[in-house]
């Protein structure tokens, strides 16, 4: 059975590869619904094959670029997160409430810092992640309507926090479909939604496009290495 699986895997990855012109001229000229477009491709609802067409677009690997990055960004990044949250406005008083959460888990993890330095990103940038960080518990109904993209998280605790360490797991959903379901963590999340925008070829959520625009270029190095982060005009090295 495991030989079989393997074999099947195997086969899988293969007619992807060989019909990836076919597929990808599918989704870039014909401009299918999302949906329709799975029907024929459903591949691309399996993590594994989103991270290998995104390779075929990018030539990048979406899952050790993105986390190398980040966790190469992060020290600096939280750190521009607390300078700002000492400050007055709106926009520091919601980084305090995300600093607030984290700094009192008991004990801090690499994923935490993780959904730390994401989460707290579209804040500094100020922008707003209302509709796609979407979260709901388990006894409600989670409301996907008109939603072009987003990550919807189901937590054991107050749904309405800043933000939620100890999620139980977390789907992308695309054009109010669940397209990835029941990921571990929320930054497995993210980097399965990103390489989605590729794939299925979608827009950046116009409410995050600095957002998004950052990991492009900061994270996944798809473009130079320089991006304004608030007031400050910022060269990683």
């Amino acid at each position: 059975m495991r030989l079989q699986i393997l074999q099947e895997v195997v086969l899988i990855q293969k007619l992807m590869q060989s019909t990836f012109s076919l597929h990808h001229k599918d989704i870039v000229e014909g401009n299918p619904q999302v949906g329709d477009f799975l029907e024929r491709w459903p591949a691309l609802r399996v993590q594994t094959q989103v991270f290998a067409e995104f390779h075929r677009i990018t030539n990048v690997n979406l899952r050790s670029q993105f986390y190398c990055e980040l966790d190469r960004h992060t020290p600096k990044l939280v750190a521009l997160y607390r300078e700002k949250a000492t400050k007055t406005g709106k926009t520091a008083e919601a980084l305090r409430d995300i600093l607030r959460v984290y700094d009192c888990q008991e004990q801090v993890d690499v994923d935490m810092k993780r959904i730390l330095t994401l989460r707290a990103l579209p804040v500094y940038l100020r922008e707003d992640g209302s509709q796609f960080f979407k979260t709901f518990c388990r006894e409600d109904e989670p409301d996907i309507s008109d939603t072009p993209v987003a990550l919807l998280t189901l937590v054991t605790e107050d749904a309405s926090a800043a933000v939620h360490f100890n999620a139980v797991n977390t789907s992308v959903v695309v054009e109010d479909e669940i397209v990835v379901g029941d990921l571990p963590r929320l930054t497995d999340a993210l980097v399965l939604c990103f390489g989605l925008f590729y794939a299925l070829h979608l827009n950046y959520p116009q409410q995050l496009i600095n957002t998004f625009t950052f990991i492009q270029k900061m994270v996944m190095c798809l473009d130079d290495a320089t991006f304004p982060i608030g007031e400050l005009k910022l060269k990683f090295l």
